[in-house]
């Protein structure tokens, strides 16, 4: 049988036992293959299937089946001038295909991004375009990725499509292309990254490549358009953030008696933190976990959902905060209990937070503020605490207790906010670290995390880093439940000096 006749019967089967098969091809949307929409025909030793759909028509000459598993043909297609193409037949109902619009949409962006390539660096030859992904040098598939070289001289560059579920990723995955493409390619100068976003979507990027050092990566920007072009954009436009910093208010300033009274008697049962929060209400917690809270004249509790707690309840909200004593404690029996697991941040937040000394010697115990200052940046999945030395000079601490590769520019979104808004004299003037004067330098910006979670990408992040952000990475002790241990310090300055050995610098 020749390969275009096996393909014909190959593709036949396909659609017999599919039940909701699509057409992929890289530049395009999936066709959905419905009766009535789409054509296999056989004349001789030629095969062509055909789709439509309201938007547009293909047709194309089937060669040979390249791969066939369940669920999904890979078919090698004749193009115009006699070259190889692809398309893929999938059947989305099929579990392993699950992702096949998803991936079909990437491709489908993949060619976007290859026209904007060429559009905006018209001198330069696209040595590489991949949506691969490639696990050992942490490459994700989401972002696509291209290499561009002239001479002697490389670019990187790097694009998030508009179904992105996270366009703001897209430059930590950049700068991990970059440095990739430096070690691979030694004999290439290459000097900078080119990172491409939808419309609306680059604050976030402009803001964090304005704190990058530009002599370390030249980044530009490009927006995507509607229309489908693309325009290069200045960081340098975007200066504000949305962000603010609320008054701090006294602790139940305006409470009852008998809210104070029942707040203190919960507070005194061991293993209960209190955290006073600078709107004026107060949580109770145990290993981070808030079972309470008291806001507004009134006490609610509970984990799921918080529910009123008036004077006649306050015996079963201490019965609860028993039990989490028990089931939440570094020496607990059942470590396999879910409530024992739960949110291990905010868990590695209260150690740090009762352990500041260890952190760092120089930090004051209290005054430490979460949350603040407030911006609207979606689930960050870090935590984030603001102290003070006894200098006046502020920190931020960035706490994560599982591996992130995105820590370093999460951790960055938080430093940059709490700087502008120092150089504006916000927080003493909001009330926050009475009594001190705090100084005018940039904060001090400490990523603490369990030892072996820091992801290996991050340091390679931090390396291009503004020289203004004094950064450290505190690595603690796997038991850190049991005992907050420092296990290394590491500093830029460090990474520094470890890349350029590695790069015979």
């Amino acid at each position: 049988m020749t390969p275009t006749a096996a393909a014909h019967q190959a593709i036949e089967r396909f659609l017999q036992t599919s039940r909701q098969p699509v057409l992929l091809e890289p530049g395009g949307d999936p066709i959905a293959l419905q009766a009535g929409n789409f054509a296999l025909t056989a004349r001789g030793e030629i095969v062509t299937i055909e789709a439509w759909d309201e938007r547009r028509n293909v047709v194309r000459r089937i060669r040979r089946i390249l791969a066939q598993r369940r669920g999904r043909l890979e078919i090698e297609i004749e193009r115009f001038g006699g070259r190889a193409g692809q398309l893929t037949l999938a059947d989305v109902d099929h579990p392993a295909n699950r992702g096949a619009s998803r991936r079909g949409a990437r491709l489908k962006y993949r060619e976007r991004f290859r026209r904007s390539l060429l559009r905006q660096f018209p001198n330069w030859r696209l040595a590489e375009l991949s949506t691969e992904p490639d696990l050992e040098h942490t490459l994700s598939p989401s972002y696509p990725r291209a290499f561009l070289k002239r001479g002697r001289a490389g670019l990187a560059a790097i694009g998030a499509g508009e179904d992105a579920l996270d366009p703001h990723g897209a430059l930590t995955f950049g700068l991990i292309w970059l440095d990739y493409l430096r070690c691979r390619e030694p004999r290439i100068a290459i000097p900078g990254l080119a990172i491409f976003v939808p419309a609306g979507k680059e604050s976030t990027i402009c803001h964090r490549v304005r704190y990058l050092d530009r002599a370390a990566a030249d980044c530009a920007v490009f927006c995507h358009r509607p229309d489908g072009s693309e325009d290069p954009v200045d960081p340098r436009d975007y200066a504000n953030f949305d962000t603010k910093v609320e008054p701090c208010r006294r602790p139940l300033a305006e409470g009852r008696t008998d809210l104070i009274e029942c707040v203190e008697r919960l507070a005194a049962i061991g293993g209960v933190e209190r955290r006073d929060h600078p709107d004026g209400s107060i949580s109770l917690a145990v290993g981070g976990l808030e079972f309470a809270r008291a806001s507004g004249g009134s006490l609610t509790f509970g984990l799921e959902r918080k529910h009123p707690a008036p004077k006649s309840r306050i015996a079963e909200v201490e019965a609860l905060a028993k039990g989490l004593a028990r089931m939440r404690h570094a020496s607990a029996v059942d470590r396999e209990n879910p409530l024992y697991a739960r949110q291990p941040e905010a868990w590695l937040e209260s150690q740090v937070r009762a352990n500041l000394d260890r952190i760092d010697a120089t930090l004051l115990a209290a005054p430490v503020y979460g949350q603040v200052p407030q911006f609207a940046a979606g689930e960050r999945g870090v935590l984030d605490l603001l102290a003070v030395r006894r200098d006046g000079r502020l920190v931020v601490l960035e706490i994560k207790a599982s591996q992130d590769v995105h820590l370093p520019l999460q951790a960055l979104d938080y430093w940059m906010r709490v700087k502008w808004h120092l150089e504006r004299g916000e927080f003493s003037g909001r009330g926050y670290f009475p009594g001190l004067e705090l100084r005018a330098e940039p904060p001090v910006l400490l990523l603490i995390a369990p030892a072996l979670e820091f992801h290996p990408a991050n340091e390679a992040i931090l390396r291009y880093f503004s020289p203004e952000i004094e950064v450290e990475r505190i690595g603690v002790g796997i038991q850190w439940r049991q005992e907050l241990r420092i296990m290394f310090r590491r500093s830029k300055a460090c990474s520094y000096a470890k890349s350029n050995r590695r790069l015979g610098i």
